[in-house]
């Protein structure tokens, strides 16, 4: 399936994609050129984010911690 992305950057989910889905709102973070979607439930995002917040573990902290875990060892 193609999704065109219009000037106002948003994309349509085709309905055959996004009908597999029960939550409306997703992560989305680019990876290696790709564009990653991942369904959340957004109160438990927010519960996430507020203790990262508290701790003060940062966007930065949790890249530099996913490169270190798929390091080769």
């Amino acid at each position: 399936m193609v999704a065109k992305m219009t000037s106002k950057n948003q994309i349509t989910i085709p309905k055959a994609v996004a009908s597999k889905f029960s939550s409306p709102y997703f992560d989305v973070r680019q990876e290696g050129g790709k564009i990653i979607l991942t369904p959340v439930n957004p109160d438990a995002a927010a519960q996430v984010r507020s203790k990262f917040d508290e701790l003060g573990i940062t966007e930065d902290d949790i890249a530099d911690a996913i490169v270190w875990a798929r390091e080769a060892r």
